[in-house]
């Protein structure tokens, strides 16, 4: 499939030079695109590429010069990065999963399926199951009885859903995904050592061994519209109430989402996030990489986290915090700073000592 530049420009809201007519069938870094690619030149830096490239279109920044570029056409557009999630839209051709049911899907007699729902080989569908309007449930999927998925919904080959989960609409997992499997809540019969030691922090006293027994997960999960969950993260359900997964909030791959968590609206978290039992997080939040929650706290609303950041205690809205422990992020930098400088600090210090010891005893 091509498309013209003025077609993309107009899809976009962006503005197209040169000449408009010129189709692409591709998109491409710079110096590897061709003469069909429309070569993403964002920025100054990336343009230099072009010249190693056959590109004869490009999208670029504001301002810039495309004809001095050697190029015979051109989309601008002021926010080039939102664009390009425009662009790649237009240009993907879907996970390639083939309509209608596969015969070798096993779905249970009660479920209720629009009759537009595809759903790839080897799947199975439980009880009571009900899948919205245009939806796509790829290979070997599995989703358990009494659960609700919205319409749009897409699940990528190998996605798991536990029961009675309730999915909204456009909803993605992609592959390997676990939604509503029971959470890790054990008790002992007794006071343990884990409750001893938090109780007074740190001291475990003497306990005896003891075997521990399961709480069960009765609560499942609710995730709201436009989510999307990365391959390999698991939420799990709630023991009481739904473990709550906000609209528009995207999860990376090899997260983890603990028992009865809330999660916002529209949060980002990045690769190898986990999030502690009963824990809130407010809306907007982003976490990068191996985030840490501890449980039972919460996160305001637009809080930002550095990566492998440790949160161990309550975050207040709108802050910026990195670090184990995480703090405020300038007050971390500093207290790094002054890490790196103290062996210079005591040898400074051990050298002052040495020289106060040899200094000879007044009369």
């Amino acid at each position: 499939m091509s498309h013209s530049i003025s077609d993309i420009a107009s899809a976009l809201g962006a503005e197209a030079f040169g000449d408009t007519d010129l189709r692409i069938t591709g998109v491409a870094e710079p110096a590897d695109a061709g003469g069909d690619d429309l070569a993403l030149a964002m920025k100054p830096d990336y343009a230099k590429g072009l010249g190693q490239g056959a590109a004869r279109a490009a999208m670029l920044w504001e301002g810039a010069d495309w004809q001095a570029l050697g190029l015979e056409a051109a989309i601008v557009a002021p926010r080039p990065r939102m664009a390009m999630a425009g662009l790649t839209r237009m240009l993907d051709p879907g996970p390639g999963y083939g309509p209608g049911i596969h015969p070798t899907a096993l779905i249970d007699d009660s479920a209720e399926l629009a009759p537009d729902v595809a759903v790839g080989a080897y799947t199975i569908i439980g009880a009571g199951v009900r899948i919205g309007a245009g939806s796509i449930i790829g290979p070997q999927c599995h989703i358990g009885p009494g659960c609700e998925l919205g319409q749009g919904a897409l699940l990528h080959n190998g996605a798991r859903i536990g029961p009675r989960v309730r999915i909204g609409d456009r909803v993605t997992l992609h592959p390997g995904a676990a939604i509503g499997m029971d959470g890790f809540s054990f008790v002992t019969p007794e006071e343990n050592a884990v409750e001893k030691a938090r109780a007074s922090l740190g001291d475990a006293g003497e306990t005896r061994a003891q075997s521990w027994v399961r709480i069960h997960s009765l609560g499942a999960v609710e995730i709201g519209d436009d989510v999307e969950i990365g391959c390999n993260t698991c939420i799990d359900a709630g023991t009481v109430r739904p473990t709550r997964i906000g609209s528009g909030t995207k999860i990376d791959n090899l997260c983890h989402v603990a028992h009865n968590c809330e999660v916002g609206r529209d949060c980002l978290f990045a690769a190898m996030v986990g999030i502690a039992g009963s824990t809130t997080i407010g809306n907007n939040v982003v976490f990068g990489g191996q985030v840490g929650v501890t449980d039972n706290t919460s996160v305001g609303d637009g809080v930002v986290a550095g990566g492998a950041s440790v949160i161990l205690s309550k975050v207040p809205a709108g802050r910026v915090i990195l670090g184990y422990p995480a703090t405020k992020m300038e007050t971390h930098l500093e207290m790094y700073k002054a890490l790196r400088r103290l062996p210079r600090v005591l040898a400074d210090l051990a050298g002052g000592n040495k020289a106060v010891s040899k200094t000879p005893k007044s009369d």
